[in-house]
């Protein structure tokens, strides 16, 4: 797939963490014409990605944040996301005033917040703007992103981070975009627990079951889920895609959040438990769709 980038004044940009989604989402921003430097914990992987795209790496966050107009970070959770932030050699440490922190991970609404505080009092600003689309939404540069901050930095950042995204939204104030990835997360939890257990019962009851994935991916049961994950889902293949232990990580986010806010979120708390007799059968690294691996088959 060929991406086609929106005509965007080329900005001064870093980006920090490269797994599988940073990787390409910070290629993405270098193709877009911007410039680009890179840090990652694992200085080869940072290599890799200088060999392959060009623009530049440094060895430290604040190194790589120097004179940048807006910082990306995708790290793992909170912690890490402080960790590279934070301190002597953190980003804090190299943004020049008014400089944006465009944070991509999946984390909490809370750890959005403290870092929106922090920045502010040094003078710098921060979006939180989890992603959504998996590593081939990256790879292809059209992910979703879903921001919490004020609108003349969201207005301002947009455009950058649309290098690689299908869409980029403003849902409300600094802590709103990682509660909208809750609600995500949420939806897909459901909705690859109900696709494992119809793709079980099928095989249960003698179907042709990517036959009828074939038939129901038409209708009204339609879902990315199924379009995607749908047939390796029949092949028992999960060695790619997001992981089980991130998926824990996140719904383990949904839940703490609720306890908050006073939802109840039933059918997240089971299939949290779910994903841990996933990892218990050793699938910690496997994709999502791996849930049908728990339920009994005649297959």
């Amino acid at each position: 797939m060929t991406k086609n980038y929106l005509p965007t004044t080329p900005k001064k940009v870093a980006f920090i963490g490269l797994g599988n989604m940073g990787f390409p989402m910070a290629g993405h921003l270098l193709r877009a014409g911007h410039d680009v430097t890179v840090y990652n914990r694992t200085t080869a992987k940072a290599e890799e990605w200088v060999e392959r795209f060009g623009g530049h790496m440094a060895l430290t966050p604040r190194e790589a944040t120097a004179d940048c107009d807006v910082v990306f970070t995708c790290v793992g959770n909170d912690d890490d996301l402080r960790s590279v932030v934070l301190g002597d050699d953190g980003i804090f440490a190299g943004m020049k005033p008014e400089a944006i922190l465009f944070d991509c991970t999946t984390d909490s609404a809370m750890v959005a917040r403290e870092l929106a505080t922090i920045a502010q009092e040094k003078g710098l600003r921060f979006i939180d703007g989890p992603v959504s689309g998996g590593q081939a939404g990256a790879e292809n540069g059209v992910l979703t992103v879903m921001c919490g901050a004020a609108v003349a930095d969201f207005e301002e950042a947009r455009d950058v981070a649309m290098a690689f995204a299908a869409a980029v939204t403003r849902i409300g104030e600094v802590g709103c975009g990682q509660l909208a990835k809750m609600c995500n997360q949420i939806c897909i939890a459901g909705i690859l627990e109900a696709l494992s257990e119809a793709i079980a019962f099928g095989e249960n009851a003698g179907l042709d079951v990517p036959l009828v994935l074939d038939v129901i991916s038409k209708g009204a049961a339609q879902s990315w889920q199924m379009q995607n994950r749908g047939g390796t889902m029949v092949k028992r293949e999960f060695d790619f895609g997001f992981a089980v232990d991130w998926m824990r990580k996140d719904l383990g986010l949904c839940l703490a959040e609720a306890k908050k806010n006073g939802s109840s979120l039933p059918l997240v708390a089971m299939v949290d438990q779910f994903y841990g007799e996933v990892q218990a059968m050793g699938g910690n690294r496997f994709d999502t769709s791996s849930l049908v691996m728990r339920l009994p088959s005649k297959k």
